[in-house]
């Protein structure tokens, strides 16, 4: 466990927290979370979790313009592409994986499964749909077995609260669309 893992751990706890609370604070400290997890992924040679750190940012940036100043106004996606969405997500899934091996990564279909999901859930929040809550659920769980199978200990356990946290934030928003409509 280094210094860097402690304080990125720390920094992304509070993001995502926030997060829950739909609050535009949140995306400053996803940017400052992802840049220290980017740094740290990249030197264990998780090298799409390292990527997506990048993707992250970006999507911070548009979620801090795209909130407004009163923060996220949660709604749903359509039933149908929920189901493109998976699909995407597998076959790229299919796709990465074997890159990632070629590339001597430290996990290869978990890395790339859990990165384009990722991806998928960061995109969601930043539209303010609901359902980003309980992709980051699943994804959570998937981060909490792979760092943990992989003894990096501390960023397991935060990905075990992070679960908890999607729990959390899918009723609270899922409540807050329910609410509005």
């Amino acid at each position: 466990m280094s210094t860097l893992e402690i304080v990125a751990a720390t920094v992304s706890f509070i993001a995502v927290s926030l997060g829950v609370t739909g609050k535009r604070i949140t995306w400053p400290f996803w940017i400052l979370g992802s840049a220290l997890y980017g740094v740290f992924y990249l030197q264990s040679d998780y090298f799409a979790s390292s990527a997506l750190q990048l993707v992250f940012i970006a999507a911070a940036i548009a979620g801090w313009f795209g909130w407004g100043k009163k923060g996220a106004v949660p709604g749903r996606i359509k039933n149908s592409y929920r189901i493109y969405l998976l699909l995407l997500i597998l076959i790229l899934t299919l796709g990465l994986a074997p890159i990632l091996e070629r590339l001597g990564a430290a996990s290869t279909y978990a890395d790339a499964g859990l990165f384009f999901g990722s991806i998928a859930a960061q995109m969601l929040m930043v539209y303010q749909k609901y359902e980003a809550w309980p992709m980051w659920l699943v994804i959570n769980i998937g981060y909490t077995a792979l760092f943990y199978s992989q003894e990096v200990f501390l960023t397991s356990a935060l990905f075990f609260v992070f679960t908890i946290v999607a729990a959390v934030g899918w009723r609270q928003w899922y409540g807050t669309y329910r609410s509005t409509r």
